[in-house]
């Protein structure tokens, strides 16, 4: 009788480990536990060939392509950042910023579009305003490590209201807004990560584009997951 119990026990905590794991793999954001926010892809692409496909306006295809090489921008720029500074912030959000650009580009195929970004190498931009965007802002995290978080925090701001503005005034298909819902996710966690680090360094951070009442909502709430 107990060798039947245990083995039963056996069985049932197995199911649950494994329900877990199924679990873990649908999720559609991984959060560290230093806030860096990945988009599974994976899971994102199982859950976009369940939405409808549905016509698109021209100031929705150009959102995607701006927000294609705007989370290219912050990959890019944490990517020369950490080999200035060689702090793992900037290396890890750089490595969720390219789930992120990919994330859009999973909407550009799944439509047929043509990819601005292509095979455009490091720090290379198709659109001329984040061309000098990226080059700027490489300049200036370039002269201090403070500088550095101080840019990774602005371009996370950035990120969080041009995204925002998409939502409001240009996107209703609902595979975009799931997409750019998960992309604001991971701007918010990566914002609070930077202040974080600004505040280890002694550093009181104020925003530099969101309002005051926005940024503080953010920074006083915990990281989001799933």
């Amino acid at each position: 009788m107990y060798s039947v119990v245990k083995l039963s026990l056996i069985a049932l905590f197995s199911s649950v480990l494994v329900l877990g794991c199924e679990q873990q793999d649908d999720e559609l954001v991984n959060v560290s536990d230093s806030g860096s926010t990945s988009i599974n892809l994976s899971a994102l692409n199982n859950t976009l060939n369940n939405l409808p496909l549905e016509s698109l306006s021209q100031d929705e295809i150009e959102g995607l392509y701006f927000m294609r090489e705007e989370e290219k921008l912050a990959h890019d720029v944490y990517t020369s950042l950490f080999v200035s500074w060689g702090r793992n912030i900037f290396n890890n959000i750089s490595d969720s910023e390219q789930t992120h650009t990919d994330a859009v580009l999973l909407l550009i195929e799944r439509y047929n579009l043509t990819d601005p970004v292509a095979s455009n190498a490091l720090g290379v931009f198709e659109n001329t305003f984040l061309q000098s965007l990226h080059d700027s802002l490489v300049m200036q995290g370039s002269l201090s490590l403070i500088d550095g978080l101080l840019v990774g925090a602005a371009i996370e701001e950035i990120d969080i209201l041009d995204i925002q503005q998409l939502l409001d005034t240009t996107v209703d298909n609902q595979d975009i807004t799931l997409v750019y819902e998960n992309l604001l996710k991971g701007s918010r966690n990566h914002l609070r990560s930077f202040v974080k680090s600004l505040e280890t360094e002694g550093i009181t951070y104020s925003p530099q584009y969101l309002s005051q009442q926005v940024y503080d909502d953010i920074v006083s709430s915990p990281m989001e997951t799933n």
